[in-house]
């Protein structure tokens, strides 16, 4: 049960995988490693289930959640697919992209989900862990990232433990997550074209092979809140953020990339998934230093560099 100074810890194989699945068929709260960053997931039909989400991160009930289902046959019983969403889900799950589609008028779901949106948001994970828990627990799971509302996210199970602590119930070890950031996020208009509400590992470039070019929706403040990762000032490290630093203040801890060394870089390289990788697990080591603040040197803002840079630029705003 939640309320301990620590939750439980369990490793990533069949039993820990089972118990975790038991908790969450019985309304409980469980940290499990994706492919993108850590999810805090409870069963998505469940009000009491979702609610225990909200509480434990201190997130705005008006942010909806994603849901994460186990393949297309279980996304299709929450939501309306037409012949463009089904090529996007074929091309790309299970992976990083979530779709924000129709949502079915009898879909099995918690209310406050999709903030009382007409829309849903779901995902088909692609992380071995992830996939298996959602067959155990044979429920859609909602799961937002594993860490407080606005807070950095935890690519770690070290990181879910630091920002959540006893307010869930246990957290699946699964070791570092591959990607680092958060799915990318599209949704579907009623012309059939298609968003970009939030960049990520899945580039609008890649995605435009299949749909053509996408609308931009991104900008913080344009529109309803549709899904996760809109709200201006996000992703905080705690810390004054300074970005495209070539240099830093006595009093930064300097986040370098290619030949701008830093106190840790990214990707010496100039490699961008590297540095998306390791972006948010930098984040926590600058905010954990005995530094007043956090600088960071340029990222080229093209390929995943689009998405790193939207993460930096809400984390600077928040």
């Amino acid at each position: 049960m939640t309320g301990a100074s620590q939750p439980h810890v369990l490793a990533a194989d069949a039993a820990g995988i089972a118990e975790a699945a038991q908790i969450l068929r019985n309304g409980g709260i469980v940290a499990v490693p994706t492919e993108t960053v850590y999810g805090l997931a409870a069963r998505a039909d469940s009000d009491q289930a979702v609610a225990e989400i909200f509480r434990a991160k201190g997130r705005p009930d008006f942010n909806p959640l994603i849901v994460h289902v186990a393949d297309i046959d279980g996304a299709r019983r929450l939501a309306r697919f037409d012949a463009s969403a089904e090529l996007v889900a074929q091309a790309f799950w299970p992976g990083a992209l979530t779709l924000v589609l129709p949502r079915l008028g009898g879909a099995a779901l918690s209310s406050a989900v999709t903030a009382g949106l007409t829309t849903v948001a779901l995902r088909s994970p692609s992380h071995p862990v992830m996939r298996a828990v959602l067959a155990a627990a044979g429920v859609p799971l909602a799961a937002p990232s594993a860490n407080r509302s606005g807070a950095l996210s935890p690519t770690s199970a070290v990181h879910v433990a630091a920002s959540l602590g006893g307010n869930i119930d246990c957290i699946i070890d699964g070791g570092a997550c591959e990607a680092g950031i958060e799915s990318t996020i599209i949704a579907q208009r009623a012309s059939g074209s298609w968003e970009l509400l939030r960049p990520g590992p899945i580039t609008e470039d890649q995605i435009a092979r299949h749909v053509g070019a996408l609308g931009d929706a991104t900008s913080a403040g344009k529109g309803k809140i549709e899904a996760p990762g809109q709200l201006s000032g996000h992703y905080s490290p705690g810390k004054p953020l300074r970005l495209n630093a070539q240099s830093a203040q006595p009093d930064e801890f300097h986040i370098g990339f290619r030949d701008i060394t830093g106190s840790e870089n990214l990707s010496s390289t100039g490699d961008l998934a590297l540095a998306a990788a390791q972006l948010y697990a930098v984040l926590h080591r600058a905010a954990a230093s005995d530094k007043l603040r956090i600088a960071v040197a340029p990222i080229p803002d093209h390929g995943l560099g689009t998405a790193i840079n939207e993460r930096l630029r809400r984390a600077a705003a928040a």
